[in-house]
């Protein structure tokens, strides 16, 4: 990242990337954190699975190949805002492994963290706020993660909150912290 985006905005861009099953808090979490953020004047923004389904991947479907190109193309466009001095928060399920480690390699230095949203699915099947996971399990919706299809929890994930033992301004705080403490001038001029 340019050395200028950091020194005029304040602070280096980064990349949080928000993975876990459906109903696990990934969209609420990154929603809350990007106006804690930019209350205390950072540029963020957030890019969330469901619209980039409506948007730039809405050609793609829920095969292993489909979930791969659309965490590229997430993560593409997330090194864009990160190479511009943003914070981008990133809620995506990203469900397999290879994919997360593919998307961490696009980013030079210390500017992707992977944030593990860990939530037990019997928990995420009670949230299921648009009935998701009962469609699925019904066999209405094809390779749906964690049920007919597999979620691969991270192996060594940056941060994991669990979002069924805390609640959302906890688990805010604890990303918020996490992000403050990485995107300091002063981190920027140490790499």
């Amino acid at each position: 990242m340019p050395q200028h985006y950091a020194e005029q905005k304040g602070h280096r861009g980064c990349a949080i990337w928000l993975t876990g099953l459906s109903g696990a808090g990934k969209s609420t979490l990154a929603i809350h954190t990007e106006a804690k953020l930019f209350e205390a004047g950072i540029h963020t923004f957030v890019l969330d699975g469901d619209v980039l389904r409506r948007s730039i991947s809405r050609d793609l479907g829920f095969s292993e190949k489909d979930r791969a190109e659309n965490v590229r193309r997430a993560a593409d466009i997330a090194r864009l805002f990160v190479e511009a001095g943003i914070v981008v928060i990133v809620a995506l399920i990203s469900p397999f492994e290879k994919n997360r480690q593919l998307a961490r390699q696009q980013f030079k230095g210390e500017t992707f963290f992977e944030v593990f949203v860990e939530c037990p699915l019997e928990i995420c099947m009670q949230r299921d706020p648009h009935g998701l996971y009962a469609k699925a399990k019904k066999g209405e919706i094809a390779e749906f993660t964690g049920i007919s299809s597999p979620y691969e929890q991270p192996q060594q994930p940056d941060l994991t909150v669990h979002t069924a033992e805390q609640n959302v301004a906890a688990s805010v705080e604890l990303i918020s912290e996490f992000i403050l403490k990485r995107i300091q001038l002063s981190q920027v001029k140490a790499s």
